[in-house]
């Protein structure tokens, strides 16, 4: 495969299964499928090591670290720099948002999971290495038990993350899951959620007591906090 970009696989889409890889990670050595195992997974890509943008994204994935394990996801990041690079770096991370940043991050300086996912840069070209390599975009992957690609973001070398973002659709996606619903712009746990439109009127009606009809193909039913995965 060309580290210029010019055989760049099929774009994945939602509904695909992730890609396996086997990478050097700052906690060891890892197989993607096998780190996965049960659980829901956030895998995350940055430009590079000792960038200002990341340093910010990765001290605040490192804080909501302890959210995210509560529901059963684990973090991985990835930056196109070697694991010696990624040491000196969270040092760094830690040392500037005051936490202590555990999950891996990968070690992809030959680019290769970059590529597998897709995660280059074919716009700005000044988002480049010194060979004139494309380095990776801010891209982000939620991954389900199953391995299925569920959500995928990607942000220009030049704009920050909203970790609070991702906890939220990994909320809505698990909730949805649990309830069998689907959420609204805007949701948050507790808020009303949307009745799925496979499930009939007469069978919501019964199903879901407090039902409201605005359109019959909009209806909300209230969904405690409780009762969704930010209940943990």
């Amino acid at each position: 495969m060309s580290s210029t970009g010019g055989d760049r696989p099929a774009p994945l889409r939602l509904g695909s299964i992730a890609p396996n890889f086997q990478a050097e990670t700052t906690n060891g050595p890892i197989d993607f499928h096998e780190f996965i195992g049960d659980k829901w997974v956030v895998l995350f890509s940055h430009p590079e090591d000792y960038t200002p943008v990341c340093t910010t994204e990765l001290g605040a994935f490192a804080k909501l670290e302890p959210e995210f394990t509560k529901r059963g996801v684990k973090l991985i990041g990835l930056s196109a720099n070697t694991i010696d690079s990624h040491g000196g770096w969270i040092k760094d991370i830690d040392e500037i948002s005051g936490s202590k940043l555990r999950f891996p991050i990968i070690g992809d300086k030959e680019r290769k999971v970059a590529y597998a996912y897709d995660m280059l840069d074919h716009q700005d070209i000044t988002n480049v290495d010194q060979k004139g390599i494309a380095f990776t975009i801010r891209s982000v992957f939620i991954i389900d038990p199953k391995k299925t690609i569920r959500l995928i973001l990607s942000y220009p070398a030049s704009t920050g993350r909203n970790t609070a973002e991702v906890l939220r659709v990994v909320d809505s996606l698990q909730t949805g899951d649990k309830n069998k619903v689907t959420t609204p712009i805007n949701w948050v746990p507790g808020d009303d959620v949307i009745v799925h439109p496979s499930v009939k009127t007469e069978q919501a009606k019964e199903q879901y007591p407090h039902l409201k009809i605005v359109k019959p193909y909009l209806r909300f039913t209230p969904l405690p906090k409780e009762q969704t995965s930010a209940a943990v």
